[in-house]
């Protein structure tokens, strides 16, 4: 998926990285949300690519 920003997977890496071991909140929750958002904007054009293909 080139040309429409970062993969889910890559949006997840950077999610776990605001969360130090141990903790029970992200290092810093505003990054926290707005990754969140555009995770579930990648997850939604994963499912949507995954469909075309499967059209």
């Amino acid at each position: 998926m080139t040309g429409v920003g970062r993969t889910a997977a890559e949006v997840n890496a950077a999610i776990r990285a605001l969360w130090p071991p141990g903790a029970d909140v992200p290092v810093d929750r505003e990054a926290y949300h707005r990754l969140l958002v555009e995770w579930a904007a990648a997850v939604e054009r994963e499912r949507q690519a995954g469909q075309r293909l499967a059209a």
